[in-house]
């Protein structure tokens, strides 16, 4: 055999991306979001994107623990506060227009949850960092008042986070399902019986069907109907009101979308992510009334800027608890 005979491998355009995608994921239907609003100049980690009822968006910066508030339809961004606990990871709004703020403390065992006004003052303590060993990454309130968070601990090979729910009136907390590794992004369905929960370090999206309690899942009804490969995972999400699900790949630079049973459908691709460009993808949230989604993502690999993308959803976004 002569080397010209040997195979060779060779790039072609899809592998020589930096994050290429799956064969089976080439084909769904795909777009790529439109640049919305720079949030900084530097890379930061947002987070946590959630409207108002006046349709003002706040969101959270991570490490640095500043939470921003853009005012439609102007797109003025303005530093609300500071958080006074460390690395805030989700901004969500009760109905009587407090914020609750997520955090992750120590990234071990001193992350919980505290409510502010919507100016960041009166902090109240709703799930103890004292009391409890959780990292908090992200929330969804359910229509009663109480709330699903998802638990940020662990790795891979050692799964210690999981998925709880805390009591409207905040006095019980009840585990939901747990050995997860690195619970990660939640969302809840347009009829409150489907928790969807995605785990970063493992991977794996998970679709809980519960009964009608909230908090006991149904028989046979915890199941894995996707596994997602990178060498990121999978954060935030949400849901429109076709039950549709929008995932943001952490270090992909996309949001990848779901129906109602969990089959990939369509994905939304940040641009300049084949140079390796906007690769921390958080959070997806639609802004309300409209199928018209916003996503953040950062460049801080490239020592870039952080922004807001948009794009739009199959179907107009689901108004949550903070609109009722």
């Amino acid at each position: 055999m002569t080397n010209q005979d040997i195979p060779s491998l060779y790039y072609t355009e899809t592998s020589k991306s930096a994050v290429p995608l799956l064969e089976s994921e080439q084909h769904i239907q795909t777009v790529t979001a439109d640049p919305w609003l720079k949030i900084s100049d530097e890379g930061l980690q947002l987070e946590g994107l959630c409207f108002d009822r006046d349709h003002n968006l706040f969101l959270c910066e991570v490490f640095g623990g500043t939470i921003f508030r853009v005012d439609l339809p102007e797109k003025k961004v303005n530093t609300v506060f500071k958080s006074e606990k460390t690395n805030p990871a989700s901004v969500k709004i009760h109905k009587d227009g407090s914020l609750y703020l997520s955090y992750l403390g120590d990234f071990k065992n001193s992350g919980g949850v505290i409510s502010t006004d919507s100016n960041g003052n009166n902090p109240q303590s709703i799930v103890s960092d004292i009391d409890t060993e959780y990292c908090i990454d992200d929330l969804v309130f359910d229509s009663k008042g109480g709330f699903y968070f998802t638990d940020f601990r662990g790795y891979s090979t050692n799964p210690l986070g999981g998925v709880y729910y805390v009591s409207p009136d905040h006095q019980t907390i009840t585990p939901i399902i747990q050995n997860m590794a690195v619970a990660n992004g939640i969302a809840l369905s347009t009829d409150e019986r489907i928790l969807w929960v995605t785990e970063t370090n493992a991977n794996r999206l998970h679709r809980i069907s519960l009964e009608e309690d909230g908090v006991t899942i149904e028989p046979f009804g915890a199941l894995i109907p996707y596994h997602f490969t990178g060498h990121e995972g999978p954060d935030s999400c949400c849901i429109d009101s076709d039950d549709n699900l929008y995932v943001a790949m952490y270090g992909q630079g996309r949001v990848l979308v779901f129906n109602k049973n969990g089959y990939p459908i369509g994905q939304i691709l940040m641009p300049g992510r084949d140079q390796g460009h906007m690769l921390r993808s958080t959070h997806p949230a639609f802004i309300p009334g409209t199928n018209q989604l916003i996503i953040c993502a950062n460049d801080i690999e490239r020592g870039g800027d952080s922004w807001l993308f948009t794009a739009k959803g199959f179907a107009k976004g689901h108004n949550r608890y903070q609109f009722h």
